[in-house]
């Protein structure tokens, strides 16, 4: 190991105290980089001292507001997210009687599940041949639901783009009925899937998102729950089941994780 020290030319010994922090910090910034020094820096200066955690959000009851990790995409696309959520919004729209499909979260609860099983149609016969059916009889065909959500929001912003010159998102409210109408009365004339084969599904998962348990991304704050008065996920109505009509807040499959 070199001696760090040396005699100046008094012949006195001239200690230095080479400083590898010194050394990373200087050559961070000559590197040329304020995220290289800068990453190296705040950390080197700092490694005497305990890290300080940044602070946690709160909410209005001063505690820490937990991150919402349902409010991230597992298979849409930001394009087809913006369609869905749209048509969600208009087949389920905010009223004075609450909230619509938008506030619900309704378009998260389509995307997540179409990530999983059901958009895979996992449990269901999928084989050949197949048949034309009555429409009371539902979807018959090859085609996965992710495959016909896929299809159906892209033919719903062509169609969006051909009448009215703009993407479906970006219609007035009385245009976007106008689109979605046309797909429930078979108006439109799709090659690969029927138009109101989709409108029925993307209705109906429209609905189970409003009022399924929020685990599942949709009826934020079980709000969907609480214009209906519906209870939820109890887990016992001993207390009640001797009296009349009574109005219980409704509780979440979430809440009773969290509890047992």
């Amino acid at each position: 190991m070199a001696d760090p020290t040396k005699l100046d030319g008094k012949g006195k010994q001239d200690v230095q105290q080479p400083s590898r922090r010194k050394f990373l910090i200087n050559a961070g910034y000559a590197i040329g980089g304020l995220a290289v020094g800068g990453a190296i820096g705040s950390l080197v200066k700092k490694s005497s001292k305990t890290a300080e955690p940044a602070p946690s959000p709160t909410n209005s009851a001063g505690g820490a507001e937990p991150k919402n990790y349902n409010r991230a995409l597992m298979f849409f696309s930001q394009e087809q997210f913006a369609v869905a959520n749209a048509a969600a919004e208009r087949i389920y729209p905010q009223d004075d009687n609450g909230p619509g499909a938008k506030a619900l979260g309704v378009a998260f609860f389509i995307d997540h599940q179409l990530a999983g099983e059901w958009g895979f149609n996992g449990r269901e016969y999928m084989s050949p041949p197949f048949y034309v059916g009555e429409k009371t009889q539902g979807y018959q065909g090859r085609l996965r639901r992710r495959e016909l959500f896929e299809i159906g929001l892209k033919e719903i912003d062509n169609y969006s783009q051909t009448k009215f010159s703009k993407g479906f998102a970006e219609l007035a409210a009385e245009q976007q009925d106008e689109v979605l109408k046309a797909f429930e009365s078979d108006e439109v004339k799709l090659t690969t899937i029927s138009a109101s084969g989709f409108f029925r599904t993307l209705r109906s998962a429209t609905l189970e998102g409003a009022y399924s348990d929020p685990l599942y991304g949709g009826n934020i704050d079980m709000n969907g729950w609480k214009m209906r008065n519906y209870p939820g996920n109890q887990m016992s109505y001993v207390s009640v089941i001797d009296k009349e009509f009574t109005k219980i807040a409704p509780s979440s499959l979430q809440e009773h994780m969290a509890t047992h």
